[in-house]
């Protein structure tokens, strides 16, 4: 019966005929109230893990999240079905405040949506000590962990609430945990022998690029213009950065906004509110921008700088193809980005913290140098077997591997210029002794004098850079962790006695563009149609003050495409029409369907 139950819920509220992996085991497991831990990728469907329970309970479901905007978001979805949803946090107005106070009292809310500081003032936690209050879930758990990428000492207050709710299921959800991580959350949550659903860390739909940075900006240009229309984020490592690149797009026809921490918290919500109903196409910003970002069709992500760390950048690329459909994720790599994350950690006043941003820096470098599949150290990061041999969707597969060739003498160039400059200095100095560089510090050095001097200015500064990262691989030269310090060791004497020979890549030319391919924009499942479904959404969600997808996802919009349905019998076989939205919406979305089918006369 509860499984029924469930499934009848999923398509009349939410408009799916099946769920996505592990959800409906999450779904029973909170059903039958024991304590559960998903771990589930961005886009996986983690809130429905939630929400059909908390409409089969008889009383409340608080969700803790530390997302302001997620929250607001998810309730407009929710009331948009049909259900019972309020928000509590520091945005809302005194009146707001205590309205929604009272409809949780009455007992009509079934989901309340809070912020972990708001959980714990004294009014909210007698007010939820006179509810029915059946489950607690923990949005963004791996908030709750030091070793987590966005630790919150707030997180770790939650688990003083479990004694006021002992008949309380408690459901921790994250999209991106270590097993270090999941240990900390449930230890820190106290969960009482949690179920355990991990689901798998691919997004199958999400294409991952690494290119070597060189002119950034006309490298950004050059990939916008086959991405023209389509929603995308950018993210920059500081707020200069994403101001200038932000005049440079518009200057060239590219419509961006800027999010950062120097704008004022007005300017931010403008912004993210103008990217979110489709206003502006792009948004450039630091990583201060995305968390509880819900749009679905945000169809690429540019990293303009490296990543700190492995789960930043996976939970950033997240961010694209939340709808499923195929999307772009570029990641441009200048090894100089290294030394400015370096420096951070240097500030932090915690070892243990620094050396815990150390390791997630280096699995970070690791991940942008790799050769192999670009799932495999991105995924097996997480702890997951990820063995297929071609994943087809990134750039080290559908581009064969390049055969190596001789570098010998271009090793033992930079060899010996770590023999003759003592064996104490890190590449870029190196470098530029090769390349005969006039600058203070190899004057300072007299290492203008040494006998090396100049005999590698035929390669650029980049592509030096990438023979000494494929140096540092292949455990040809030593490199200290501190300062980055390179030195010698016995494969380097093999190589510099004639012993041995050095084969690796070629360095590619400095000027590379993305081999992203003119992605076909989703219109082309019905051109004119997809435009004239695009735009009546877009009415209908400025006229009720809500995001596009709020009304329908584009993956619905391509649905209607393929399938032309003529009635309501057939629209509510639509991907995301439940009762609701077949109610609200069938009749105008039909009408526009039908019109366009008897005029172009293409057959369903």
């Amino acid at each position: 019966m509860k499984t029924k139950e469930i499934f009848q819920i999923l398509k009349s509220i939410f408009g799916y005929d099946t769920f996505r992996p592990l959800q409906e085991e999450c779904v029973l497991s909170v059903l039958d109230k024991k304590d559960t831990l998903l771990i589930m990728p961005t886009g996986g469907g983690k809130s429905l893990c939630y929400q059909i329970p908390a409409l089969i309970f008889s009383g409340l479901t608080v969700v803790i999240s530390p997302l302001i905007s997620l929250m607001k978001d998810q309730v407009s979805q929710l009331k948009e079905l049909g259900v019972e949803a309020e928000v509590i946090n520091s945005t809302l107005s005194w009146d707001e405040y205590n309205a929604n106070k009272r409809l949780v009292q009455s007992g009509k809310t079934k989901l309340l949506f809070v912020a972990p500081e708001t959980l714990f003032k004294p009014d909210i936690l007698e007010m939820l000590e006179q509810c029915h209050v059946d489950c607690i879930t923990v949005d963004e758990a791996h908030c709750i962990s030091e070793w987590g990428h966005d630790f919150r000492p707030d997180y770790r207050r939650i688990k003083d609430i479990r004694s006021q709710f002992p008949h309380t299921v408690f459901l921790a959800v994250t999209a991106t945990a270590t097993e270090r991580v999941r240990h900390d959350i449930i230890a820190n949550l106290t969960l009482n022998d949690p179920v355990k659903l991990t689901a798998s860390f691919n997004r199958d739909n999400l294409f991952y690029e690494v290119i070597p940075k060189n002119r950034a900006t006309d490298q950004t240009l050059d990939f916008l213009e086959k991405f023209k229309g389509q929603s995308g984020i950018i993210y920059c490592f500081s707020r200069k950065q994403v101001d200038n690149l932000t005049d440079d797009l518009n200057e060239y026809g590219f419509k961006a906004l800027p999010y950062h921490a120097g704008l004022s918290s007005e300017v931010r919500n403008k912004n993210q509110e103008l990217f979110i109903r489709d206003d502006v196409p792009i948004i450039v910003a630091t990583i201060a921008f995305g968390m509880g970002i819900n749009k679905p069709n945000v169809r690429f992500v540019i990293h303009y700088e490296l990543p700190k760390n492995i789960e930043s950048y996976y939970q950033e690329t997240g961010r694209a193809g939340r709808d499923g459909l195929p999307s772009h994720c570029l990641l441009l790599f200048n090894p100089g980005d290294i030394a400015k994350i370096r420096y951070f950690i240097d500030q932090k006043p915690d070892k243990l913290q620094r050396r815990v941003a150390l390791d997630h820096l280096n699995a970070m470098v690791d991940y942008a140098e790799s050769r192999k599949c670009r799932r495999v150290p991105l995924i097996t990061y997480f702890g997951e077997n990820y063995t297929v041999e071609d994943c087809e969707q990134c750039d080290n597969c559908v581009n064969p591997e390049e055969p190596t060739v001789d570098l010998t003498v271009e090793a033992i160039k930079f060899l010996q210029c770590i023999s003759e400059t003592e064996e104490i200095f890190g590449a870029v100095h190196l470098i530029n002794v090769l390349r005969g560089s006039q600058s203070e510090k190899v004057q300072n050095y007299n290492h203008h004098e040494c006998h090396i001097f100049g005999q590698g200015s035929g390669l650029s500064l980049k592509q030096w850079q990438n023979l000494v990262r494929q140096f540092i691989q292949e455990k040809l030269i030593d490199k200290e962790k501190k300062y980055g310090v390179l030195s010698l060791n016995e494969r380097s004497h093999d190589l510099l006695s004639g012993k041995r020979n050095f084969e690796g890549y070629s360095p590619p030319p400095d000027k590379i563009k993305s081999k992203a391919r003119r992605v076909s924009r989703v219109t082309n499942y019905g051109n004119t149609l997809f435009e004239e479904l695009r735009k009546k959404r877009k009415e209908l969600a400025d006229a009720k003050g809500v995001p596009p997808y709020v009304i329908f996802s584009d993956k619905s919009l391509v649905d209607m495409c393929q399938r032309l349905p003529q009635n309501k019998k057939e629209f509510i076989q639509v991907f995301g029409v439940g009762d609701q939205k077949l109610k609200k919406f069938g009749d105008t979305f039909l009408q526009i369907i039908k019109k366009y089918h008897n005029k172009s006369g293409v057959s369903r």
